[in-house]
């Protein structure tokens, strides 16, 4: 492969770029899908244009994505699941710059979640023979059916199918996925959450508090037990909430769970995400929450799950019933990114790191290790506009998946 314009790849896995955190040239090699050597590659552009203007692009982590419901008119809760589609949702992502993600499973009839989670573990399985493929997914977020039944908390979930936690039905559920739950969203307003967040932590799938309405004795058990994480912070709530104390101070006062928050433009205030980034101190991280269909013209969409829902021009998605109440994401983790940086609230570094490296290392997958060599080699090129990212090609185990 030659030399592209102002991304090399010297040989089939070495690429040249600009460190995102450093701002130095470098040489990544790569070798059995990781990250062999970083080396200094010589000054070869100027350092203070971000990429513009002739330089290389920027070589950043992978974004890694705990919640990804679909994306591009591919529903993951609709069935059947076709793996087709699945594979191109994979290809999709990996043009957004996500080299791993979650896709998830939210409430439904019990065993309709049942053959979604099988169906994806054999879509997962079957990808094996594509080793970037099977690697992108490191596991599934399960949102539900253990959440609050109220209106507001429970958002565009099903009421008919909430319901109390179940370890039995978790158990089946876990097996039908092929143990690949990662990540169990629940409110700890039930009498058996503390167990559930027990029963999780002996299998290494995250606890995590969302959609709820639960005090603040009930929150703190929950952590108590092992619960560790927020499921979109501040989203999920009811339209009113008391001054204090509510279900959101309480998980932001929380130093055990790290939050993570929808950072689209629509699902939090700028003041808010300034008080959750400053109560979290660095234990905050941004999901995307899209659906099928974020990345569609605005319209009114029917779900199969959530049921009817707009998508305004300006990519806020709700349900149609109420506008107060969102349905989900419209807008890919990038985004997430960039709104971050645009409002000032830290640097573009930082914010990639609250979607790339900081995901991972709350997974406990070894792409937390960021750019260094022995990491995996999951990396993106990309080239700025002012706060705007253009991903130019996504490298997964050391090999290109998308660009270039």
């Amino acid at each position: 492969m030659e030399w592209n314009k102002k991304m090399a790849v010297t040989g089939p896995s070495v690429y040249r770029g600009r460190h995102y955190r450093q701002g130095r040239p470098i040489e990544v090699r790569c070798e059995n899908g990781l990250i062999a050597e970083i080396r200094d590659a010589g000054d070869t552009g100027n350092t203070a244009d971000n990429g513009e203007n002739g330089s290389l692009y920027w070589i950043a982590p992978g974004l890694v994505d705990l919640q990804v419901n679909g994306y591009g008119g591919i529903d993951l809760n609709r069935e059947p699941l076709n793996p087709k589609e699945f594979y191109g949702l994979i290809h999709t992502l990996w043009s957004l710059g996500v080299t791993s993600f979650l896709p998830t499973v939210i409430t439904n009839e019990p065993s309709a979640m049942g053959r979604l989670l099988a169906s994806l573990n054999e879509a997962i399985v079957a990808a094996g023979a594509n080793k970037s493929l099977g690697a992108s997914v490191p596991g599934i977020h399960l949102e539900g059916p253990f959440i609050s039944p109220q209106d507001g908390p429970r958002g565009a979930h099903g009421k008919t199918w909430v319901m109390p936690p179940d370890i039995e039905r978790l158990e089946e559920w876990h097996r039908l996925s092929g143990e690949r739950l990662r990540i169990v969203t629940f409110s700890p307003e039930w009498p058996a959450s503390e167990a559930l967040a027990r029963w999780c932590g002996r299998r290494n799938i995250v606890a995590s508090i969302g959609h709820t309405a639960a005090d603040g004795d009930q929150i703190r058990a929950a952590v108590k037990a092992g619960a560790a994480l927020s499921t979109h912070l501040g989203n999920g709530a009811h339209p009113v909430l008391p001054r204090h104390p509510n279900y959101i101070w309480e998980q932001m006062a929380n130093d055990d769970l790290v939050a993570c928050v929808i950072a689209d433009g629509f699902h939090l205030s700028e003041a808010v995400l300034k008080t959750i980034y400053r109560a979290k101190a660095g234990r905050m991280l941004l999901v995307s929450d899209s659906v099928a269909v974020a990345g569609l013209p605005a319209g009114r969409y029917h779900s199969p799950v959530g049921g009817d829902v707009v998508l305004s021009q300006e990519g806020k998605l709700y349900l149609a019933e109420d506008e107060r109440l969102l349905a989900g994401s419209a807008k890919p983790l990038i985004k997430g990114v960039e709104h971050l940086a645009s409002i000032g609230l830290c640097d573009w570094q930082e914010a990639w790191e609250m979607a790339s490296v900081g995901p991972a290392r709350t997974l406990g997958i070894p792409a937390g290790q960021g750019l260094a060599e022995g990491a995996p080699a999951d990396f993106v090129l990309m080239e700025t506009n002012g706060l705007c990212f253009s991903i130019k090609q996504t490298v997964k185990r050391g090999q290109p998946v998308y660009g270039g």
